[in-house]
């Protein structure tokens, strides 16, 4: 995640205030320094650093926290209140018109930021909750974004609106509304063309849509690995056109994710959603609370509820959890568990979300889903599609021979073969020991072995 390198430097921090039995002021004025280098370093504007380092200093050196029974988890709570404080407080809905009227939104940013596909991925989040968007194609300046649009729009099932590059953008969008009027569209999402700069231009032709449709909720869309200049970005925008709301992409991936923490803070708009991967479902809304709970190392378990709640099937997941807890399942729940596991964005997404493994324990997240992993994935379930259906479900059954035979179908060496099932035996086991693992009750925190 964006934050990975800010959770490790916060935890470092966090955990010379847990070691310390009582706090000086002195002691949290050393751990807020570190917290404002740290901040700084992950590209929060600096004006939002020297604000939050002042707050939180002000409530952290106050005698209820200074003589309370544990003020190192005091000040760590203190933080954790003005993270979200500082993103926002309250989870914010793009804000629809009532009843059957149609809502129209225009969606805005830099040519780059990734606008055409989050506008794609916005439009299959209102077709979940039962609205029938039009998404309209206002780049004239670029086919390819047209084509980008329509191929997107088939892939969610929405109906794409579009004029070709020849006419005016402001035009299309009148003639949009009137289709949308027509055919029953409650949701019109415009998407407007990109440029690699801010220029008058730009923001001309957006303001010539604002004349020519009612738009209600104008959402730019910024590109986290930008960092400070997303931000710039959003109050330029903000000044010229008037946003509503943000939506921040690439918070997946390896970017310092300041602009998250400053763009409420410096604009005063909230953040929408954020954009956590390529794929058209990988767009979850934004939690304040929950972004703040991973960005401090605590994890976010709700999201990842959401998430297996609506990729994972009920009934699967309920047999799937009864084979583990006794120690029966075999390699059809493997070649389950890896599909289910990519669905929700794969193993490194799902680690950061759980409380404690956000970063394996204060070291820096391994990238479980790199190349090389995927590679071994592949090889592994090319190893498990090379067996029998009475072998996959009862892996007792490999002797030497058939190993042989499947390591021959799979195209790998005899070794892997054995490595494979040497693993899974163990991860049998471990299944057995899992209370104690999760440090259940008497239990110790344990270690998880990866399953390749």
């Amino acid at each position: 995640m964006a934050f990975d390198s800010l959770t490790e430097k916060l935890q470092n921090v966090f955990r010379n205030l847990r070691s310390k039995g009582r706090l000086t002021e002195d002691d949290v004025k050393t751990a807020l320094k570190e917290v404002r280098m740290a901040l700084l370093e992950a590209d929060v504007n600096f004006k939002v650093v020297k604000s939050f380092v002042k707050d939180v200093q002000e409530r952290a050196i106050g005698q209820d926290v200074m003589n309370g029974l544990n003020p190192g988890q005091m000040v760590i709570k203190i933080v954790n209140e003005e993270l979200i404080k500082l993103m926002g407080s309250e989870t914010t809905e793009i804000k629809l018109q009532p009843g059957s009227a149609i809502t129209v939104i225009m969606m805005a940013g830099l040519q780059g930021a990734g606008k055409t596909t989050t506008t794609a991925k916005l439009a299959g989040k209102f077709k979940v909750k039962g609205k029938k968007p039009l998404l309209v194609a206002c780049d004239v300046y670029r086919p390819a974004a047209i084509r980008q649009l329509q191929i997107n729009g088939e892939k969610q099932g929405v109906e794409v609106f579009s004029m070709g590059d020849k006419n005016r953008p402001a035009d299309i969008a009148r003639a949009a509304a009137e289709h949308a009027a027509k055919n029953g569209h409650n949701i019109v999402i415009l998407d407007t063309a990109g440029r690699l700069h801010i220029d008058e231009e730009m923001m001309t032709e957006l303001q010539e849509i604002k004349e020519a449709v009612t738009v209600h909720q104008t959402i730019l869309v910024v590109d986290a690995m930008t960092g400070q200049d997303a931000v710039n970005v959003a109050s330029t925008f903000n000044e010229k056109i008037g946003i509503d709301g943000v939506i921040v992409t690439k918070l997946d991936g390896d970017t310092r994710g300041g602009a998250a923490l400053s763009i409420k803070a410096v604009t005063g708009r909230p953040i929408l959603y954020a954009g956590m991967g390529e794929k058209l479902s990988d767009l979850e809304q934004f939690h304040p609370d929950r972004m703040a709970s991973r960005i401090l190392g605590m994890g976010d378990v709700l999201t990842l509820i959401e998430k297996a709640g609506a990729e994972m099937d009920e009934d699967k997941a309920r047999k799937m959890a009864d084979k583990m807890k006794k120690a029966q399942f075999d390699f059809e729940d493997y070649l389950e568990s890896m599909e289910q596991m990519r669905k929700m964005g794969g193993l490194s997404s799902i680690l950061n979300m759980m409380p404690g493994l956000g970063g394996l324990g204060g070291g820096k997240m391994p990238d479980l889903d790199s190349e090389e992993n995927e590679k071994k994935m592949a090889r592994m379930e090319a190893m498990i599609y090379s067996m029998t259906p009475e072998e996959r479900r009862n892996p007792d059954l490999l002797n030497p021979s058939r190993k042989h035979r499947i390591a021959k179908g799979a195209g790998v060496d005899i070794a892997e073969v054995n490595r494979m099932v040497k693993q899974y035996n163990e991860s049998r086991k471990m299944m057995k020991k899992l209370p104690g693992l999760m440090g259940g009750k008497g239990g110790k925190k344990g270690r998880f072995k990866l399953p390749f």
